[in-house]
C-alpha cells in the first residue's frame, strides 16, 4: 500500500521531468537577440570583412600563392576582431594548377571559343570532331566507343531557381560527365557552363575522373559560346581544337583558420559557425566565399562583448572547392568531439537575402526551433521545416552525428555569377549581407544561449569510415 503514494508522485512528476528536458531559450537571451538583429542591421562590419579579403588577397585558388596570403589574412583579421583563440589546422591536398587554356572552331567557319578548364582536368591539346548532347542521359545513352576521337559536348541548359536546385544537374553533368564521356571513347569533353547567365564568362569548378579511366582534357564555354558551338553544329560536321595548360603538381598545406570566442558557462561547448577561404582563380571570390567568411567573422565579433554562454567557433574551411578538404581535415580532427559541437551553421551560397531557416532539431526539440525561427521572423526569414541542409564543409560533421541549421539564401541569381570572372565585390548588396549578418548573429546568439542542446551525438561508424 505505500508504493501507491510513491507512484502517483513519480507519474505526476514524469511531465515536469520531461518539461525539463526539452531545450529551450531563456526569455532574457530573447530580447537580446533582437537588439542584437538591429545592431548587425545597422552595421557595416560584414561588408567591411568582405572588402578587405576580396581586394587585399583577391582570387584564392588552393595551393596558390594566394592561399598562403588568404591564411595570413584570416589569422590577422580574427585577431583585429578581438577574438580571444585563434589558431591554424594544416590541411593536404593535391595541388592543381591552370596555366592557359585556348579553343578554336577549325576549317570554313573558324573563330574563337570561350571556355575554361575544369578543376582537376590534366592538360593536352586535342582537335576533334564535336558531337552535341542535350544532357547527361543522352551522353550515357551513346553506344561505347562511338566518340573515339572526336570531343563530347553536353549542352545542358541551368535554370535559375531561389534554392539553386537545378545545380544538381549542371553540377553533376561537370562531375560526372568526363568520365561518362571517357567510356564512350571520347578524347575530350566539353560543356556549356553551369551557370545561369549569359555572358561570355565560363564558369569553372572541379570534376573527377572514375577510377581506372586514363583522364581526358576537360572544360567549360561560356553559355555564349555554348550556344554559337550548338548552331555550328548543327550546320554541319564541326571540328576544334581545345589546348589546356593544367594539372596536379604535388601537394599542398593549407590551413583551416579558427576563431573563437570562449564561451562564459559551458566553455567546452561549441556553436561552431564558418565559410571556406578559397575560391576559384577567375573572380574575387566575392559570394563564394568572401561574404560567407566575413558574415561569420562579423558574427563572432558583434556576439563577444554580451559573453556568450556556450563558445563561439568560427571557421574559415581550407579548399573546399576541389574537395571538402577543409571540411574533412576538420571532421576528422573532430570526430570524438561530436556532443561538444552542439549545432552548426555555414554560410556558403552567396550573400542574397536569407529567407528561409530549418535544422536538424526540427523535430526533437520544437520549442527552441520555434523560438528561433520566431527570432528571425522580423528578418524576413519563414520557418521552413524540412527544406534545408548543412552546407558543405559541415557536412562530414553532421554525418557523423553533430546538429545543423540552414539559413538559407536566395540563389536566384546565384549562378550568374559562381565560379566566373564575374563574382566580385560589386556583385554583393550592402542591405542583403547586413540582413545575412543579423541572421546569423541572431541564430548563434540563441544557440550559445539556449537551455539544452539540439541532438548533437556520435552516429555509428559506417563502413569504410
Amino acid at each position: 500500500m505505500r508504493l501507491a503514494p510513491l507512484l502517483l508522485a513519480l507519474a505526476l512528476a514524469l511531465p515536469a521531468i520531461a518539461t525539463q528536458a526539452e531545450t529551450r531559450i531563456p526569455d532574457r537571451a530573447i530580447e537580446q537577440a533582437a537588439q542584437l538583429r538591429e545592431q548587425a542591421l545597422a552595421s557595416d562590419l560584414g561588408w567591411k570583412i568582405t572588402e578587405s579579403l576580396t581586394t587585399e588577397v583577391g582570387p584564392r585558388l588552393a595551393g596558390s600563392e594566394a592561399d598562403a596570403r588568404a591564411v595570413a589574412w584570416a589569422k590577422a583579421k580574427f585577431e583585429q576582431l578581438g577574438y580571444d583563440k585563434v589558431w591554424t589546422e594544416p590541411v593536404t591536398f593535391p595541388k592543381w594548377v591552370r596555366r592557359g587554356e585556348h579553343a578554336q572552331v577549325l576549317g570554313e567557319h573558324a573563330q574563337p571559343l570561350l571556355l575554361t578548364a575544369l578543376g582537376g582536368s590534366p592538360g593536352g591539346t586535342v582537335e576533334g570532331e564535336v558531337v552535341r548532347f542535350a544532357d547527361l542521359d543522352a551522353l550515357k545513352a551513346a553506344p561505347d566507343g562511338s566518340l573515339a576521337g572526336k570531343i563530347a559536348f553536353v549542352d545542358y541548359r541551368m535554370k535559375k531557381q531561389r534554392d539553386g536546385g537545378d545545380y544538381r544537374n549542371g553540377g553533376g553533368i561537370r562531375g560526372r560527365g568526363p568520365s561518362v564521356a571517357i567510356r564512350k571513347g571520347a578524347a575530350a569533353f566539353l560543356m556549356r557552363s553551369a551557370g545561369t547567365d549569359s555572358s561570355r564568362a565560363p564558369h569553372t569548378g572541379n570534376t573527377r575522373f572514375e577510377g581506372g579511366l586514363e583522364p581526358i582534357p576537360s572544360a567549360a564555354l561560356s553559355v555564349i559560346d555554348a550556344d554559337q558551338l550548338a548552331r555550328l553544329v548543327a550546320l554541319g560536321p564541326t571540328r576544334v581544337r581545345v589546348a589546356l595548360d593544367c594539372g596536379y603538381d604535388g601537394e599542398y598545406t593549407s590551413h583551416n583558420v579558427i576563431g573563437e570566442i570562449t564561451g562564459s558557462e559551458r566553455p567546452d561547448e561549441i556553436v561552431l559557425i564558418g565559410g571556406h577561404l578559397d575560391s576559384w582563380d577567375h573572380g574575387t571570390g566575392a559570394i563564394d566565399d568572401a561574404a560567407g567568411v566575413a558574415i561569420t567573422m562579423a558574427t563572432g565579433a558583434l556576439l563577444k562583448p554580451l559573453k556568450p554562454g556556450r563558445t563561439i567557433r568560427v571557421v574559415a574551411f581550407a579548399n573546399e572547392e576541389q574537395g571538402l578538404f577543409g571540411g574533412r581535415a576538420y571532421s576528422d580532427r573532430y570526430a570524438k568531439d561530436v556532443a561538444k559541437h552542439v549545432i552548426a551553421a555555414e554560410s556558403d551560397f552567396g550573400a542574397g537575402h536569407i529567407y528561409g531557416f530549418d535544422s536538424s532539431a526540427r523535430d526533437s526539440e520544437k520549442a527552441a526551433f520555434a523560438q528561433i525561427a520566431a527570432a528571425l521572423a522580423p528578418l524576413g526569414i519563414e520557418s521552413m521545416p524540412g527544406q534545408g541542409d548543412p552546407e558543405s564543409d559541415i557536412g562530414p560533421l553532421t554525418e557523423r552525428g553533430m546538429a545543423w541549421a540552414w539559413l538559407g539564401h536566395d540563389g536566384t541569381d546565384y549562378f550568374d555569377l559562381h565560379h566566373n570572372a564575374e563574382d566580385t565585390l560589386d556583385k554583393i548588396d550592402p542591405k542583403a549581407l547586413a540582413q545575412n549578418v543579423a541572421a546569423y548573429t541572431v541564430f548563434t546568439w540563441l544557440a550559445a544561449q539556449a537551455d539544452g542542446g539540439f541532438g548533437s551525438a556520435p552516429k555509428a561508424a559506417q563502413a569504410g569510415d
